[in-house]
C-alpha cells in the first residue's frame, strides 16, 4: 500500500481494546469523529467484523453526503479499517492502528484518498473541500483529540 495522504498519532491513557471499542462502535465513532455525523449498519449486522458494511453519513457545514463503506479490518485492540465507497465509487480507505504502551496505547489513525481525478472535482463541490488532504490532516488531529478525551474519560 502506498502512504497515507494523512496520518496522526496520540497516546492515550485507556487500553487498546478499549479504545478500539470506540472506534468500531458507531455511535461511539460518531461522536469522536470530525465528519462523520451518523451510520448504520447493512444487511442485518449488529457490530463491525470484516466484510460488514455501513451506510455512513458525513457533514461539513450546511453540506451533507452520504457514503457506503465495508469494514476491511476488525481486529480488536489491534486495527479497525474500512474502505469507503460512493456509489461504487472509490473514495478513500480510514484505518486506525493501536499499540499498547506502559499507560495505555498509542492510536495512529490514517487515511489514503482513492478518489480518481475526474470525480475529484465534483467532490470538492459537494464537500466543500478544495484540498483533501490538509483537511483529512485537521480532521484526523480533531478526532484523534476527541478520541482521547472520550477514551479517557471512560476509564
Amino acid at each position: 500500500m502506498t502512504e497515507p495522504s494523512a496520518t496522526a498519532q496520540t497516546e492515550i491513557d485507556a487500553s487498546a481494546d478499549a479504545v478500539y471499542a470506540l472506534v468500531s462502535d458507531l455511535p461511539g465513532l460518531e461522536k469522536v469523529a470530525a465528519e462523520f455525523d451518523r451510520g448504520r449498519w447493512l444487511g442485518g449486522i449488529t457490530e463491525a467484523r470484516a466484510g460488514a458494511r455501513f451506510r455512513g453519513t458525513n457533514k461539513r457545514s450546511w453540506r451533507r453526503w452520504t457514503t457506503t463503506v465495508t469494514v476491511t479490518d476488525a481486529e480488536p485492540g489491534k486495527r479497525f479499517a474500512f474502505d469507503v465507497t460512493y456509489y461504487g465509487l472509490p473514495i478513500s480507505r480510514w484505518q486506525y492502528d493501536f499499540e499498547p504502551t506502559a499507560t495505555g496505547c498509542r492510536v495512529r489513525e490514517s487515511t489514503w484518498d482513492r478518489t480518481p481525478a475526474w470525480f475529484r472535482p465534483i467532490g470538492r463541490l459537494g464537500t466543500g473541500v478544495r484540498d483533501r488532504a490538509a483537511a483529512n490532516r485537521r480532521n484526523i488531529e480533531r478526532t484523534l483529540a476527541q478520541l482521547k478525551v472520550a477514551a479517557e474519560q471512560a476509564v
